[in-house]
């Protein structure tokens, strides 16, 4: 009796383990990690409001997986001094996002922003400057058959075409296939919201899975040059089995001196490795199937929803009294358009409409720039809007730089370069580009000094570790510059809108843009929100954003430099 007890019960417990590995397989594991402290909304504080998933109560993956079973910790700096394990698990539980319990085995099971729908609430009422208002949104599949699961990736604003006015909006996510919108009432007169699925949450699975298990789908060229002997080598930031090859020709290592910075290369048939000469863009390989891209060719479309006017009567000032200063918080949302400037909520930010006032905000400061062209951007506006700053011909790469511009009338020296590898470029010189971090280690800094930099379009396609220990680098060299010379000025330029693929999506931009607010917070510096300027705005997407928006994005800069 007493064994057939012990064989029942052993039966029992293997059934009860083979029932859990299937709802691990099929749900990847679900468990609540969040303490209860921080349940409601676990994002840092000067993160509220942005496209939020977890501002409920709910069940959520455990930091160790995510992507459909990756191990972030896989990827994780081993031994790392700059990123702690607490910080490094809090980072990756901030940066959850909830993907399909099931595998998707059609496209007709994704979310089809031609089914979803969305409605205002109370839309008719009496509404007035500084109020809210707020959207129902509800996703459907191919089947006009409403989703059970969330994720899906969400872009809002409210706007008027007539007014070019327009704010960004915080999409909650509340896991069931609905999300609601709450939007600020910023201008008087009529107002219409918009929505779009920049990406499914089946897609955004894709992207995720890909980000963290293929690092080497951009892969780059290293020109190795001695004498009159010339080889071509296959480069990238991190080793990998398309880098390793058969493991004959790998490979040459290179660390950067100060930072501590990697990079690899095959090793040339005939030439040594300190032959590396020049650096250039190789070619794109992700390894996608037929159902990843259909998943990830439905982007970017606009619901079809409410058309209800809003009608805004005046009301409380919408501007922000506070002085523009390092270490403000950045609210949603961050400010609006209306007639296309840009107003801000985060401070009392200032135009610049002529060449003599940008000029004179610029009067004996030394400006170093560093970041991809979006930043490059920064400089070409002001070297065109200013007659008397004149770009100097260094002889260097169109694309990559470095340049540098001088205005001897106000004593102004404005440097823009390219943040070191990796950088999706021409063929341009490997001693030109410098990694950030170094360049910010060699300077003194002092109170005519400004730094500015931005980090994320090149790095959309590692996995978030190599993002995070490259900023943690960043991080250590821009605490020890405020430190020796606390009267510097540092402004980071968040990321913004405008890719769409596998290479550089949205969703990839906006994980990145997280990562480095969440690193960088607790320094005093400041964040330039471009995200919301560049989602909101009713030019055609775009990672170079037009003129019009580059010209806000610096009058918003220049505020900072010259707050008074």
């Amino acid at each position: 009796m007493r064994r057939r007890l012990l064989i029942l019960m052993l039966v029992m417990l293997l059934m009860i383990i083979i029932y859990f590995v299937s709802e691990c397989q099929d749900n990847h594991c679900l468990v609540n990690v969040f303490p209860q402290h921080i349940r409601g909304n676990i994002f840092p504080e000067h993160l509220d409001g942005y496209h939020t998933p977890f501002t409920t109560d709910t069940l959520s993956q455990s930091p160790d997986i995510i992507c459909s079973g990756t191990s972030l910790r896989t990827f994780a700096p081993a031994n790392d001094s700059l990123i702690s394990k607490a910080e490094w698990e809090s980072l990756v539980t901030d940066l959850q996002w909830p993907f399909p319990p099931v595998d998707l085995l059609s496209p007709q099971e994704a979310t089809n922003p031609t089914k979803c729908s969305f409605s205002v609430v109370n839309s008719s009422s009496s509404h007035t400057v500084g109020e809210f208002v707020d959207v129902i949104l509800t996703a459907r599949d191919s089947k006009n058959r409403p989703k059970t699961y969330g994720g899906d990736f969400f872009q809002a604003k409210l706007y008027n075409t007539e007014l070019k006015a327009s704010t960004y909006g915080a999409v909650t996510d509340h896991f069931n296939g609905t999300y609601t919108v709450r939007l600020a009432l910023l201008w008087p007169g009529p107002a219409k919201v918009s929505i779009r699925l920049v990406h499914s949450s089946e897609a955004v699975q894709v992207l995720c899975r890909h980000r963290e298990q293929e690092p080497d789908k951009v892969y780059f060229l290293g020109h190795f040059e001695e004498g009159v002997k010339q080889e071509t080598a296959i480069c990238n930031a991190q080793r990998s089995s398309r880098l390793l090859g058969d493991g004959t020709q790998c490979c040459c290592e290179y660390n950067e001196p100060v930072t501590g910075e990697e990079w690899f290369c095959q090793q040339p048939s005939s030439l040594p490795c300190h032959a590396l000469t020049y650096h250039s863009m190789g070619g794109y390989q992700a390894a996608l199937s037929q159902l990843e891209t259909t998943l990830l060719q439905s982007k970017d479309i606009v619901l079809q929803g409410d058309e209800s006017v809003i009608y805004v009567k005046p009301g409380n000032k919408t501007r922000s009294q506070t002085k523009c200063r390092p270490g403000l918080h950045t609210s949603v949302p961050s400010g609006f358009y209306l007639q296309d400037h840009w107003t801000s909520l985060v401070c009392d930010s200032k135009t610049f409409p002529s060449a003599q006032l940008v000029s004179g905000c610029l009067k004996n400061k030394q400006i170093l720039m560093m970041g991809d062209s979006t930043l490059r951007q920064w400089f070409e506006y002001l070297e065109n809007t200013v007659p008397t700053l004149k770009r100097l011909n260094l002889y260097t790469s169109s694309q990559s730089g470095p340049f540098e511009a001088v205005d001897l009338q106000s004593n102004t020296r404005i440097i823009w370069r390219a943040h070191g590898i990796p950088i999706r470029t021409s063929k341009t010189p490997k001693a030109d580009l410098h990694y950030i971090a170094r360049e910010v280690e060699d300077l003194a800094g002092g109170p005519h000094s400004v730094v500015v930099f931005t980090l994320w379009a090149h790095f959309t396609t590692y996995p978030l570790a190599s993002y995070a220990h490259r900023l943690a680098i960043i991080r250590r060299a821009v605490s020890s510059l405020l430190q020796r010379s606390p009267s510097t000025l540092v402004i980071i330029k968040s990321a913004n809108t405008g890719y769409k693929d596998v290479y550089g999506s949205d969703w990839l931009s906006w994980q990145l843009d997280l990562t480095l607010r969440t690193m960088f917070r607790d320094l005093p510096v400041v964040l330039i929100d471009v995200w919301q300027m560049t989602s909101c705005h009713y030019s055609p997407d775009n990672i170079h954003p037009p003129p019009v928006v580059i010209q806000n994005e610096v009058d918003l800069f220049l505020s900072f430099v010259c707050p008074e």
